[in-house]
């Protein structure tokens, strides 16, 4: 199976003009995005805090993180973004893909819109 990429442009939200734009593999398999630490602090971005988070090989590490507005096909939505190593493959996490109602086709190694973003449990009035 290949993989998925797509353009990703991370934007500061203290100052909407500093913006870094990167091609990031779609990783279903990580909760959060990743960016270059460099990348990072080159539109202001600073660690604002540390989280912990298991790798593919079961250990764990503590990476620094901050948040920020993450804008891919057309959609923009705010997450957390982990400070990756400065020769780091940009990675675009399962909550980004979920929050704007995206999903992965692995059999075609597309994105996919889907009619409606999920929010289950949630009853309207009527």
């Amino acid at each position: 199976m290949g993989a998925t990429h797509v353009t990703v442009a991370i934007r500061n939200p203290a100052e909407p003009e500093r913006v870094w734009e990167g091609l990031f593999l779609v990783d279903t398999g990580a909760t959060d995005c990743l960016v270059p630490r460099k990348h990072l602090e080159a539109i202001g971005l600073l660690p604002r805090t540390q989280r912990i988070y298991g790798l593919a090989d079961g250990s764990e590490i503590r990476l620094d993180v901050t948040g920020g507005e993450i804008h891919f096909m057309g959609e923009t939505t705010w997450g957390t973004i982990v400070f990756g190593e400065d020769e780091a493959e940009p990675l675009l996490g399962v909550t980004a893909l979920e929050s704007v109602g995206i999903e992965v086709d692995p059999r075609n190694q597309t994105l996919t819109r889907l009619p409606a973003t999920r929010l289950r449990g949630f009853r309207a009035r009527r």
